[in-house]
């Protein structure tokens, strides 16, 4: 999984994901901190990578028109902030969640991220 990760989360995010082998970038590390959501999530779909976000209200939203007007994305993980706290405390629940999802498609889907179950 490539995933691009909205500014709402600290950098320290993306460097847990790698530490757990996922490629992971911020919206900040490509050059579009405070885009626009259409442009960061052009930026997702041109770089190839499942965008992480919390804002479900505009992202959900643009997924969908993007669809619509038969369009593909690589994905759109979101991460509710009442499931997932952004404080560094909180951070490898997060992590967990975000890797139980590395082996599956998620090309044009939306996918509202749930705790990973331990077995």
């Amino acid at each position: 999984m490539k995933l691009l990760i909205d500014e709402m989360y600290p950098p320290a995010l993306a460097d847990g994901l790698r530490d757990a082998g996922i490629d992971a970038t911020t919206v900040g590390e490509i050059g579009f901190a405070g885009s626009s959501d259409p442009n960061v999530f052009a930026a997702a779909i041109s770089l190839g990578r499942v965008l992480l976000t919390e804002n479900v209200a505009d992202f959900a939203r643009i997924a969908a028109e993007h669809l619509n007007a038969g369009d593909h994305h690589p994905g759109l993980i979101i991460a509710l902030s009442s499931r997932f706290s952004r404080r560094a405390a909180a951070r490898k629940p997060l992590i967990d969640a975000i890797a139980a999802l590395a082996a599956e498609q998620l090309a044009d889907r939306v996918i509202y991220l749930q705790h990973a179950h331990r077995a």
